[in-house]
Order: structure tokens, then sequence, then C-alpha cells
């Protein structure tokens, strides 16, 4: 069961990596086109916002099935089971917020763990492009 659960946390991380990658790797090939420096950093923040939403909606998909699995552990507290539940916890635990009314319990923490450490790479690395945006863009800006 532990390595069948490695397998899953390396592809969920995997998949969330590769949502933040490609964004900013697009983003970088498809700034430059804009003619308004001003919409290339409004651009890049919204895009870069939805590939967050998108890193969570993964980890709350994941959440969703180990936990309806019930050999990985549960959630507990709060909780009705629900999808919605699951995504709200995510984004909790992915930008390190954590309320602590669901908590996770057995080997589903594990995951729980990995997912703050990729929301904290993950918003670094955000913040990081959005620097390098606006020093390249926000001195054009009138």
């Amino acid at each position: 069961m532990f390595a069948l659960l490695c397998v899953i946390n390396t592809v969920v991380i995997s998949l969330a990596v590769l949502v933040h990658y490609e964004t900013l790797f697009t983003l970088s090939k498809f700034l430059p086109r804009f003619s308004l420096p001003r919409y290339r950093v409004l651009v890049a923040l919204i895009a870069v916002l939805f590939a967050h939403a998108v890193e969570v909606w993964i980890f709350s998909v994941a959440y969703y099935l180990l936990n309806a699995d019930g050999g990985f552990g549960a959630l507990t507290g709060n909780f009705s089971d629900s999808l919605l539940d699951c995504a709200y916890f995510s984004f909790t635990v992915y930008t390190s917020l954590g309320f602590g009314d669901i908590v996770p319990v057995g080997d589903l923490r594990f995951l729980c763990g990995l997912e703050s450490l990729i929301g904290l790479v993950m918003i670094a690395w955000s913040a990081s492009f959005m620097y390098m945006e606006m020093q390249n863009n926000w001195r054009d800006i009138r």
C-alpha cells in the first residue's frame, strides 16, 4: 500500500509542477507579443493565479479519491466527503494557511505535507516570474 501511495503522490506532484511549468513557459513566449506592456503584467498575474487554482484542484481530486478509497487514511473533522470540501482543504494546505477544521489521518497526511511544500515552491516560483515581468515591463507603462 505504501508503494502505491508513493506512486500516487509522485503523479499528483508531477502534474502540479507540469501545469505550473507549462503556464510560465507559455507566458514567457506569449507575453512579448502584447503591444501594451500594461496588459502583459495583468495577463501574467491572471494566468498564474489560474495555474495555482488548477494545481489546487489536482490535489483536491487526489484527496477526494484517496479519501473515498479508505485505505489511505481519511479527512476528518468538519468534512462532508464532498469534492468541494476537498478543494477547500487543498486550498488551505497549498497556501500553508491550515485552519485545522479538516484534519487528515493516516497515510493521507503525507500528501498534505507534500502539497504544502509544492505550494510554497510554486508560489515562490510565481513571485519570481512576476517580479521579472514587472522589471521588464513596468518601466514601459505610461
